[in-house]
């Protein structure tokens, strides 16, 4: 496939450019500043260009089977980020007729499971609190998906980490995993790259954990 990542330098991103072209895809990774792409290869094109201008992103996602998005706040001052930069995305798409989008949200975004254990409810709302900025900016950024005429899939992880990729881990396709607290970057790029030819989370918001 032909696959376009954006915030390719992120954690998440660079996974996902990483795990695709070792699946043998073509990858067009769009940063800033390709010196912080710590990934090569003979299949991917670093294409450079500011995220906030959908002209400037028309070339990029032309073509494309795909577009991936690791793009979001990477600390609560940039709360808002998520959707302006998001919108930008769906105006390039929308311009090319690129269709498939999946992008990074997070999980208290998504419904509480049934019978969560009461720590995960209390931690859950404390963690919504802290990061209300961050979590109203996702919010907001649905909303775009959910208004687009793309086929989208919004990734819903708990916490992250930086961990290897297990491969294993439990996805819930309009929900989000009971108990499910944790799960590294890696296997979240891993769930978005198996998710692109699943259409069963078109327009669906996926929860993924351990």
């Amino acid at each position: 496939m032909k696959l376009t990542v954006f915030g390719a330098t992120g954690g998440i991103g660079m996974e996902i450019v990483r795990q695709a072209l070792t699946a043998g895809h073509e990858v067009t990774a769009v940063v800033r500043d390709p010196a912080r792409l710590a990934v090569t290869g003979e299949r991917l094109e670093v294409f450079r260009a500011d995220v906030r201008d959908p002209e400037a992103l028309r070339p990029a996602v032309a073509g494309r089977d795909a577009v991936l998005s690791g793009l979001g706040a990477r600390k609560r001052a940039d709360a808002g980020i998520a959707t302006e930069l998001t919108r930008s995305v769906l105006r390039a798409m929308d311009a090319e007729d690129v269709r498939r989008l999946l992008v990074v949200s997070a999980g208290p975004v998504g419904l509480e499971p049934a019978n969560s254990p009461l720590i995960d409810r209390a931690l859950r709302a404390v963690v919504g609190l802290v990061l209300k900025d961050v979590y109203v900016d996702l919010t907001a950024m649905e909303a775009e998906l959910a208004a687009s005429a793309t086929d989208w899939t919004s990734v819903r992880p708990p916490r992250l980490l930086n961990k290897p990729l297990t491969g294993t881990y439990r996805k819930v396709v309009g929900g989000f995993p009971r108990a499910g607290r944790t799960i590294a970057r890696a296997d979240v790029a891993h769930a978005m790259l198996a998710m692109v030819d699943d259409r069963a989370t078109v327009k669906q918001g996926v929860g993924v954990a351990y």
